[in-house]
């Protein structure tokens, strides 16, 4: 859950009233919302002291609040406090409103074709006559990176541009260029810099490095530019300083660009929902005409507001309460959802406003509607539906299978499920692009680069770390890996996996192959080829030559054991033979 810090001297103010830290965390609890946390800052501050100045310090106290992942809309101030308003019933809902320049010169913003090779899409808006003061200016900065961590999925799926009208005129021009050809003076930056030494510039930056590969591999750079030429942006790395905003900006103009349309329309409408109270003209955002290659124009942001119908009798069943429909249309109000009894009292119609997107199903409607009521609220009844739990037949077999494996001198471990490249690769011998491993798109370390497709490597490492244990060594775990699957709608599957290993002065083969024989016989599989098990000499990079088998059962493979060769021991730092098994259990569930 993103956690939004806010000053509370702020907040009270906003709200209209002060609170105790008690009461406000019960407020929080009410709207579906957690105050994880509250401390403090320190401002410096000038103070007058006699003749001269003398420097002081302040203390702000901060309320750290969780907020769903999924509301947007609750991810700075402006809209934590209107959703709190609403929710107490002090004001309504504001009506957000698309609206063209008064003289008919609508800003224009052109998408070339290049873009297509890597960021397709645009939207724009622009907030007109909007007045900034600290406070505010560090929200609106604030809740563009709250939502290029979330809902952005750090700046891969959108990246927001915002900048000073005032210093750029349209008509603005989307596109993309070779590296070399682009050249502008990055934000807070007192030189011009070319695209390669700007991405060279901010390999070692502590926040923008993070969102270099999302282009630094590709041909094309995206690029926006003003009627002048001048650049605004190279999204998703870095804004121009020309078109900065500062407190003194008076009309902002906002760019997004995407690879997803449907992400971007929300980020765009989420800001500037949230920010247009600030305007001379409150809840009126400035349209942004946007054409696109194939010659389509669309008019952005759309601030679309929509109406389901939901019977109230459903909502009161599913959340176990027997409200009027009258009762539940006033809830759902309170929640910024606009609802009114219609028919004979039969449908509830609801109006879906532009900063609710998570509102996707009849189900979310019914949360709103049960955290309004309150969750405190509900009587606590006995299902009418008997039912019993139990696990699931992999798990339990998983169960199963540690108790006896402990029980025959083994000690389980618990591993890392992310490794690196090298770990299931290089050292094993096999090639990282034979291994069907699921990468990282951006890891924070080289050890944890991908998703385990074995656990062997796991427990080598493990050995590792506690040579200094007397031997013999004798650990297991059972736990899944992960391989790429195109069948999958993730594109990946979990396998659950055995793996045992025996590390001492000599390989120990015939331990691991009699553990082998003990887990077979607790799975009632006898050791025959036609409807049993049996193990077949096999060739693995990770075993010694000669010493390797492959296991089958239930007419299929399903894992390898042996004595592993000298270079994996070797490349994983122990100094002694060792012996493995490693198989997948879920033909036994």
């Amino acid at each position: 859950m993103p956690t939004v810090g806010v000053k509370r001297d702020l907040l009270f103010q906003a709200l209209g009233r002060s609170y105790t830290d008690e009461e406000f965390d019960e407020l929080c609890f009410e709207f579906g919302l957690e105050l994880d946390e509250i401390t403090s800052e320190k401002d410096i501050i000038s103070k007058e002291k006699g003749d001269g100045k003398a420097e002081g310090a302040s203390e702000t106290i901060l309320y750290k609040i969780d907020v769903p992942a999924n509301r947007y809309d609750l991810l700075c101030l402006e809209g934590l406090v209107r959703g709190l308003q609403i929710f107490k019933e002090r004001i309504r809902a504001p009506r957000y409103k698309k609206i063209t320049p008064p003289n008919g010169e609508i800003q224009r913003l052109t998408i070339s074709e290049e873009t297509a090779q890597i960021r397709p899409y645009a939207v724009a808006a622009v907030l007109r006559n909007i007045t900034f003061v600290k406070d505010r200016y560090d929200s609106f900065i604030d809740l563009q990176e709250k939502l290029h961590q979330n809902i952005c999925r750090k700046r891969s799926l959108v990246a927001i541009g915002s900048h000073d009208l005032d210093t750029i005129s349209g008509p603005f021009i989307y596109t993309a260029k070779p590296p070399p050809e682009i050249k502008f003076k990055p934000l807070n930056q007192d030189k011009e810099y070319s695209a390669p030494e700007i991405m060279e510039m901010y390999r070692t930056d502590s926040h923008l490095r993070h969102y270099l590969h999302i282009i630094e591999n590709e041909s094309l750079y995206p690029v926006i530019y003003d009627s002048n030429g001048i650049v605004l942006s190279m999204p998703p790395i870095i804004n121009g300083e020309h078109s900065k905003i500062s407190l003194n900006t008076r009309n902002v103009f906002i760019e997004c660009t995407a690879t997803d349309l449907t992400k971007a329309k929300i980020v765009l409408d989420i800001l500037v929902t949230m920010f247009s109270e600030y305007c001379n003209k409150p809840f009126t955002v400035e349209a942004v005409e946007v054409t696109y290659p194939n010659g389509k124009s669309y008019i952005f942001p759309e601030l679309p507001y929509r109406r389901e119908k939901i019977k109230p009798e459903i909502i009161n069943k599913k959340i176990g309460i027997s409200e009027t429909p009258s009762s539940l249309a006033k809830l759902l109000t309170r929640m910024c959802l606009k609802s009114h009894v219609i028919g004979n009292g039969n449908n509830i119609e609801v109006e879906i406003p532009p900063t609710r997107a998570d509102i996707i199903h009849a189900c979310d409607i019914i949360e709103d509607a049960a955290i309004a009521y309150g969750y405190n609220n509900i009587q606590m009844t006995i299902p009418k539906t008997y039912t019993i739990a139990n696990q699931f037949p992999l798990n339990k077999l998983t169960d199963l299978l540690r108790q006896d494996l402990a029980a025959a001198g083994f000690t389980e471990a618990l591993t890392f499920a992310l490794c690196s490249q090298e770990d299931i690769a290089s050292k094993l011998g096999i090639d990282i692009s034979a291994t069907k491993a699921v990468h990282i798109a951006n890891p924070k370390t080289a050890e944890f680069q991908v998703a385990r497709t074995t656990l062997l490597p796991g427990l080598l490492k493990t050995i590792t770390a506690n040579k200094k244990m007397p031997l013999p060594l004798k650990l297991f775990e059972i736990s899944d890996i992960v391989v790429k699957d195109s069948t999958m709608d993730v594109g990946a599957k979990n396998h659950r996996h055995l793996c045992a290993i025996y590390y001492n002065r000599n390989p120990g083969f015939e331990i691991i192959h009699g553990l082998l024989d003990r887990i077979m016989q607790l799975l009632e599989v006898p050791p025959s080829k036609e409807n049993g098990y049996y193990i077949k000499a096999a060739e693995d990079s990770a075993f010694f030559p000669g010493r390797c088998a492959e296991i089958f059962a239930k007419g299929q493979s399903i894992g390898n054991l042996g004595v592993l060769h000298p270079d994996v021991v070797t490349k994983f730092e122990l100094t002694m033979p060792c012996s493995a098994l490693e198989i997948t259990i879920e033909p036994f569930q």
